[in-house]
């Protein structure tokens, strides 16, 4: 079935949505485990980012996975923060998993490594983002190496997860999407312009910004959050030495004061 420059571009469009949106739900289908002061969570997010990429390409699949999951984020007072870094990471797995089995010539082993890669490369840069973190809150490196140690044994369980979903699905939905109108966007080869080109530069250029941001934003949350430590510390410095200063003069003048007497005590 011959697809029109306007029906693919229509196409394109629909299936980053769509596949945003199964991204999006994906994240819903988890099992939450509490890690000291953070969350990680078993899910399904990843498996569908994986299937985006897999079915239709690095930029279409990237877009979708980072898209699905950064909406999540912004939706979970506990993730907002990181919803950019989450754009960027998500968007590499997508992006790598359609890179590689885009330009592959052997279609099953591609798929897998694709996945696999992919997969991978999302692991690498969540612990990186999750032991920097620690680092930039005032952690010592052995509990930022302990809270990510942690991050990735839920990361390794939610890669290989995804990878067992996301590869039979990809055969699966390939064939069943063999004559539709968007099995163009499946099969179509697309240019290889080598890693160095503007798309891949204007991806460095925003990730290393939000990387940027994002540590700006940490480094300053830890500065405000060492402030007041530091404040309360002080005032109750204060209240130390005034105590003493009383029990000086108690001593001094020789004088006792009764413990103060509670409502139910007086009655």
């Amino acid at each position: 079935m011959a697809t029109t420059v306007k029906n693919k571009r229509l196409y394109s469009i629909v299936t980053v949505g769509l596949m945003a949106a199964l991204v999006y739900v994906g994240n819903y289908l988890q099992i939450k485990i509490p890690n000291g002061g953070l969350v990680t969570r078993i899910h399904l997010g990843n498996s569908m980012c994986l299937l985006a990429g897999l079915l239709f390409g690095r930029l279409r699949g990237g877009l979708s996975s980072g898209i699905g999951a950064a909406l999540y984020d912004l939706f979970d007072p506990v993730y907002i923060v990181s919803a950019p870094y989450t754009f960027f990471s998500k968007f590499a797995m997508g992006f790598t998993a359609g890179h590689i089995r885009k330009h592959s010539k052997n279609e099953k082993s591609a798929v897998i490594w694709a996945a696999v890669a992919g997969q991978l490369v999302y692991i690498v840069l969540y612990l990186l983002k999750t032991f920097i973190s620690q680092i930039l809150l005032g952690e010592p490196v052995s509990v930022a190496l302990k809270l990510t140690g942690v991050n990735a044994i839920t990361s390794t369980i939610n890669g290989v997860l995804a990878c067992v979903i996301a590869v039979p699905l990809y055969f699966a939905l390939s064939k069943a999407l063999a004559h539709t109108g968007i099995a163009e966007l499946i099969t179509e080869k697309e240019e290889n312009k080598g890693w160095l080109n503007p798309l891949t530069a204007g991806l460095t250029a925003f990730a290393v910004i939000v990387t940027a941001l994002y540590t700006i934003d940490l480094a300053n949350t830890n500065k405000v959050k060492k402030q007041e430590a530091e404040k309360e510390a002080a005032y109750q410095q204060q209240i130390d030495d005034l105590q003493y200063e009383i029990d000086f003069l108690k001593d001094q003048l020789q004088i006792e004061i009764p413990p103060r007497e509670t409502e139910e005590e007086a009655e």
